[in-house]
């Protein structure tokens, strides 16, 4: 007869490799070989209850073991809420229903719709549940937890997947040549003082930085107008604050500061940038200063601007606002932009595990709104329109005068 270390010794090596079902066969089967007190003695050799070995026992002597994969018999178990309420599924299904928000009578109306809260309103409604069951059953019908996502900005354009493949493999082209692909943009503007700043930061327990209770400034109040210029192949981001306005005017002039500060010295032999912007705001395809100015850049440069929109109501899918403005954003959360300074710092500090690297500038020149753009004015400014889509598409050249 095994003793008690023999056999703890021979459950210990097979016991990692046995599931509840051959654990508790393996054991009653000990448990029989062994006689009277065997069950004793297996349990405490293995750990195994003397209750589940003699459910082994009565398995092995009736023959009535669970199938092969199966851990208990067919039915065995607890049975599942939906079984002993059948109308719980349903009950849930209406609380949650998109269609019962604009019904006056729902509970939830005026309620958030937390587990806690629906778990509440079944059990009111006869069907005692706990908020985690509630939580079971969302998922087990497809529901998960989602915040809003920004991607409805209006009617699609039809020519719209034409644009954007259009864009890429122009972008492809122009970086297989080594002429530079810049994405521009202007981010949200902000205001200049001790406002809140969305997010939160690292800070000494219970001392949070105050700020003014309500974000209702007076329209004398600063603004900061940070205007981005990233170049897709270097990885690098050049921001042009602004103190102004955000015009067509501000735009070039921001894009003459990057070719200034970076572009030139970067790209010594380029005779032409390609340039990737949204459909609207001061770069947008249908306003003439950005035009008219594009032109004064080239003429001052020698280069060809290259332009390339993208469709209505697509302006997230520019590079700039993923590759660059996010992690801007990011850098500065919980901060408050207390003057200029503070921006631009926030600004030229921001990096990025990728290597993303930015330069950052403050510009208090004056860029005046209302400025008119003649007819004359436009049939001075050399622009080419390419073959597809050329008022999203164009490019603007020297003038040889």
């Amino acid at each position: 007869m095994n003793t008690s270390a023999e056999l703890q010794a021979k459950l210990a090596r097979l016991w990692p490799l046995l599931d509840e079902r051959t654990r508790r066969l393996l054991a009653a089967n000990e448990a029989r070989v062994l006689g009277h007190g065997g069950v004793s003695e297996v349990s405490r050799a293995c750990g195994l209850s003397r209750k589940a070995i003699a459910k082994g026992l009565r398995e092995i002597a009736t023959g009535t073991v669970p199938p092969p994969g199966r851990i208990r018999q067919p039915g065995a178990g607890r049975k599942k809420l939906t079984v002993h309420d059948p109308s719980l599924a349903g009950a849930l299904e209406r609380l949650i229903e998109p269609g019962m928000r604009g019904d006056p009578e729902s509970p939830l109306r005026w309620t958030c719709r937390s587990t806690r809260n629906l778990a509440a309103q079944l059990t009111r409604r006869h069907h005692p549940i706990s908020h985690m069951k509630v939580a079971q059953l969302l998922h087990e019908q497809g529901y998960s937890l989602q915040s809003n996502r920004k991607t409805q900005e209006g009617r699609d354009h039809p020519d719209r997947d034409a644009q954007f493949r259009h864009i890429n493999a122009r972008v492809a082209r122009v970086l297989a040549k080594g002429t530079p692909v810049v994405s521009v943009d202007t981010k949200k503007k902000e205001l200049i003082g001790n406002y809140e700043n969305g997010g939160r930061q690292w800070l000494p327990a219970k001392k949070p930085l105050h700020v003014q209770g309500h974000d209702f400034p007076h329209p004398e109040v600063p603004r900061a107008y940070p205007y981005g210029i990233y170049d897709l192949e270097r990885n690098t981001g050049f921001v042009n604050v602004g103190t102004d306005h955000d015009t067509g005017a501000f735009a070039v002039a921001s894009i003459r500061g990057w070719w200034r500060h970076e572009g030139r010295r970067l790209y010594p032999r380029a005779d032409q940038v390609l340039i990737t912007a949204d459909g609207g705001g001061s770069n947008g395809s249908r306003l003439r200063l950005w035009k008219v100015e594009l032109q004064k850049l080239a003429d001052e440069t020698g280069l060809a601007l290259s332009v390339c929109h993208f469709p209505p109501g697509t302006s997230k899918w520019n590079k700039i606002e993923h590759r660059l403005f996010s992690f801007i954003s990011s850098n500065w959360r919980g901060e408050p932009l207390r003057d200029y300074e503070t921006v631009v710092k926030l600004i030229s500090r921001t990096a990025t595990a990728t290597g993303l690297r930015v330069t950052c500038r403050l510009d208090r020149r004056k860029y005046p709104t209302g400025r008119t753009v003649t007819d004359q004015d436009m049939k001075r400014v050399n622009l080419k329109r390419h073959a597809f889509h050329g008022d999203w598409n164009y490019t603007i050249l020297p003038r040889s005068e």
